[in-house]
């Protein structure tokens, strides 16, 4: 399924927030398959019970909160049917008898089902509307048509169907039976569910929930009926379940041989180091040193903001608003391309040769920094080589270090250039939009876009342009495992765990600045490192969580620049792609001094002390309309020197 796609209203849609799909190639067992169940459809939803016992409470405040709990009850209900079979209406007389993959629902009567639906027809119309009464209207008339049509009880419905043979070895067995069947009646195409469009997100996302649960029920559900397996007729329609796809065929063939889950190794508990890693200081350490030519970017083509993850919110999540989102995380619209990882990455490495002056015989490595990209076999890096006209170079590889790939690509550009004496092109690319599915908390987070930097050898005598490199990785295996993609228990969608990430990022970043504040500033300087520093661009992760973070490490918020607000977290490229964006915006107008710490998954770490000019960094355009700089960071660029005595008292 697409990552995302473009309406006819120009409006981005995420299909796979609102069309349940389960890769079943990495389910193992019924019970890996139950966690998935239970934690997307069962535990947000309410049962009949409970909006009975809501509505007897007057525990609904509007129309819409009603509606929302009937959507996530139907959800749940076809909790197995949506996600493993088609149903196919089909006449008694027709339906095969002995094959193992033709199935029949064995049902239940739903207990106190009519006074259920009675109290949610008689307390919706003494709700008040939340936003348009109208368009709310017309969506419950929707919803309700399949809630209230519901004869069967959904508490007991097992994952895997009875084969017919197996029905009809209890003639007392119910099933759903249809007088007759119009296979034209009408249902929602793909187009109608996409195309659907309302002024508010909420609704938008709700009535498109509406019309997948329409779908679910194609046929006249006010004749249907349960009906016992010796009643049934030749004529009689029933619905038949048929595995969805050769995935769930193969999964069912898998638990019929006895397929069990394996056991997971269990992690040793992790030890400190002998001795802490010092940061690789380029002065003392290398010969060459390493001067940082040009740094381009390349942001997504398609902006999402926060409306458009509302407008897609998907029915395993909770309720929350755009301003909630940017409350918790920074973020008020993110990027994606509709390019493929490849052709963001190519066009960065384009730019960055072109703005260094660069032809390709005169590489010395390539390095692509990266944890989104599905090429193994040949290497992202040597693939750009291949485009890029490289006939031979020294070493051409992808580096997976997340977040943190900024501070390891430069780190490894700036030993391979002791080694060739000759540019080395390192490139940050990721594209997110298509490994985040349905899951909430990186829906709201990752973005999408690349930047290219050309690390070349300085001239005889020059000061080198990086400072200090240092690299970190590992700690304790929750936080080693904290960001995993892909990750089966989420249907291998990129999955977040937050207060790990938390842990780590807390973790390092103290660390980081206890080791800076201990070095000794560059050139002989008065004062430490940290004091020297003009500007800290720290890995976008979450803003509302750096700052915290930074607090306690005893940074000010004044002293960090963002633009996570506008570009998302684009991992290994947010760091590049922010400094660009301070160049862009006129935060950075002259030579500074930057900090730039990494972390993230995989409980990988590390920053670079590197001078910045703006000279160097190709502007890609101007701000977007209406998103002005950080104030602080603007005001301390435009009256304060680089590395001034006033630049450092604002800092302290």
């Amino acid at each position: 399924m697409n990552a995302f796609v473009l309406n006819r209203h120009g409006s981005l849609v995420f299909p796979s927030s609102v069309m349940p799909q389960l890769d079943f190639s990495t389910m193992e067992s019924l019970d890996q398959l139950d966690t998935v169940i239970r934690r997307d459809f069962e535990t947000k939803a309410p049962s009949g019970s409970d909006i009975l016992d809501r509505i007897r409470t007057e525990g609904y405040d509007s129309r819409y909160a009603l509606m929302r709990d009937l959507a996530l009850n139907l959800f749940w209900t076809n909790r197995f049917s949506i996600t493993m079979y088609d149903k196919r209406p089909t006449r008694w007389a027709d339906v095969p008898r002995t094959r193992s993959d033709v199935f029949l629902p064995v049902l239940q009567p739903w207990e106190d089902g009519e006074t259920k639906v009675a109290a949610v027809e008689s307390a919706y119309p003494t709700l008040p509307p939340r936003w348009d009464a109208d368009v709310e209207d017309g969506i419950f008339g929707v919803l309700f048509d399949v809630f209230g049509h519901r004869k069967h009880h959904a508490t007991t419905l097992p994952a895997v169907k009875p084969t017919v043979a197996e029905f009809l070895q209890d003639p007392g067995n119910l099933t759903f039976r249809l007088p007759a069947y119009d296979p034209d009646f009408p249902v929602y195409d793909y187009d109608d569910v996409l195309d659907c469009r309302e002024d508010v997100p909420e609704l938008e996302a709700l009535h498109r929930w509406a019309m997948v649960l329409h779908n679910q029920y194609p046929w006249d559900r006010a004749a249907v009926e349960l009906a016992r397996a010796d009643q049934l007729a030749d004529d009689d329609y029933v619905v038949a379940f048929h595995p969805r796809d050769r995935e769930v065929r193969d999964f069912l063939r898998r638990l019929g041989a006895g397929a069990t889950g394996r056991p997971r190794p269990v992690p040793r508990e992790s030890r400190q180091p002998v001795r802490p890693f010092p940061a690789v200081d380029v002065r003392r350490q290398f010969t060459v040193m390493p001067r940082l030519e040009c740094l381009v970017a390349v942001h997504g083509d398609q902006v999402c903001t926060n409306d458009d993850v509302v407008r897609n919110s998907a029915y395993n999540w909770s309720p929350m608003s755009a301003d909630e989102i940017r409350e918790k995380t920074g973020v008020e619209e993110r990027r994606y391309t509709s390019l493929s990882l490849e052709e963001l990455a190519l066009q960065a490495a384009e730019a960055a040769l072109a703005k260094a002056g660069r032809g390709p015989e005169e590489i010395g490595g390539v390095l692509v920094c990266t944890c989104t990209s599905s090429r193994l076999i040949p290497s992202l890096a040597t693939y750009l080589c291949g485009q890029l006209g490289i006939y031979q170079t020294h070493a051409a590889y992808d580096l997976v270090a997340a977040c943190a790939g900024m501070p390891y690509g430069l780190a490894e550009a700036a030993r391979l250039l002791q080694e060739v004496e000759r540019p080395v092109l390192v490139v940050c690319a990721e594209k997110f939009s298509d490994k985040i599915g349905n899951v909430r908390p990186s829906r709201m987070l990752f973005a999408d876009g690349a930047a290219a930097m050309v690390v070349g050898p300085a001239a005889d005598g020059q000061a080198p342009d990086f400072d200090y490199l240092q690299t970190y990785a590992s700690g304790p295996a929750s936080e080693v495992n904290s960001i995993i993609w892909p990750n089966p228990e989420f249907d291998n969608n990129i999955t977040v765990f937050g207060p790990q990430v938390k842990a780590l990022a807390g973790r390092y970043l103290t660390q980081m600045i206890e080791e800076i504040g201990a070095l000794p500033a560059p050139d002989g300087a008065a004062g430490s490192l940290l004091d020297s520093i003009d500007l800290i661009v720290p890995h976008q992760a979450n803003k509302t969580m750096v700052l915290q973070l930074a607090e306690r490490a005893g940074l000010g918020a004044d002293r960090l620049y963002f633009n996570i607000e506008r570009t998302g977290n684009a991992s290994s490229a947010s760091i590049p792609l922010a400094i660009h964006d301070a160049v862009r915006d006129g935060v950075i107008t002259e030579p500074v001094r930057v900090f730039a710490p990494g972390f993230g998954a995989g409980a990988v770490a590390g920053y670079a002390v590197m001078r910045v000019d703006p000279a160097v960094v190709q502007v890609q355009g101007a701000a977007a309309p209406g998103a002005a700089p950080e104030e602080p960071a603007s005001t301390a660029a435009t009256e304060r020197g680089p590395a001034s005595e006033e630049m450092r008292e604002a800092f302290t």
